[in-house]
């Protein structure tokens, strides 16, 4: 595919077949990763894959954690504290939309939480990702993480492979930490299932709308360059 084309394919995929991903795959996609940007070449990235038993047990502990009672603490503020627009609006779009894919009404609070729990099961995905990094480094190796987890995922769509990044994990760090045998330096980022969609699966039909270019360019000066 052209690189436009992969990067339009990229989507959060909510359903995965059992095929497993074989390592050299997995290596490849992030051989290719580790030439994401970073300033001055540090490279800031940990990368812990994670499949067969310590997945299922990982996922299992997680899963049982977050059905048994309220949601703890985020390892770090993901989203803001208050939300205001547009963000309330495109938030809700994109919740609504998937649940309405999926036939689950708003007053249905058990199909809901059923549905979030599937996070922690990997969406079925047979490899979760899970991205750390040094506690002492500042925002400018977290804003070339974004860049290093979204080459990642590009390079996956361009092998035929499908991801979910998420930041649910990041709840439930103190067991991912326990399970993945964390050093105390590292910080969870976010985790990333990885595997081969399940392209019959209705949750996979849903895409949220992007907004347009003139939604977010302010032009200073001429117009591509003109005089």
């Amino acid at each position: 595919m052209h690189t436009l084309e992969v990067i339009r394919a990229r989507g959060s995929t909510r359903a995965f077949l059992p095929r497993p991903v074989a390592p050299e795959l997995i290596l490849q996609i992030i051989a290719a990763a580790n030439y994401a940007p970073s300033g001055s070449n540090i490279q800031p990235w940990h990368v812990h894959v994670v499949s067969g038993a310590t997945r299922d047990a990982l996922c299992a502990r997680v899963a049982a954690a977050a059905g048994s009672g309220p949601e703890p603490s985020m390892a770090y503020k993901y989203y803001p504290t208050e939300w205001r627009e547009p963000y309330l609006s495109r938030r809700r779009a994109c919740g609504w939309g998937l649940y309405g894919t999926l036939g689950i009404r708003k007053t249905d609070r058990e199909a809901m939480q059923a549905q979030q729990l599937r996070n922690f099961l990997l969406f079925d995905a047979p490899v979760g990702l899970y991205f750390t990094i040094d506690r002492d480094l500042n925002q400018g190796s977290w804003l070339d993480y974004g860049m290093y987890i979204q080459t990642v995922m590009l390079a996956a769509t361009s092998l035929g492979l499908a991801t979910c990044p998420q930041a649910s994990w990041l709840a439930y760090d103190p067991i991912v930490r326990e399970v993945l045998a964390l050093a105390d330096e590292e910080a969870l980022v976010c985790g990333v299932a990885l595997g081969y969609a399940d392209l019959a699966a209705p949750v996979n039909r849903f895409r949220p709308a992007r907004i347009g270019a003139a939604d977010v360019v302010t032009w200073h000066g001429s117009k591509a360059g003109g005089a």
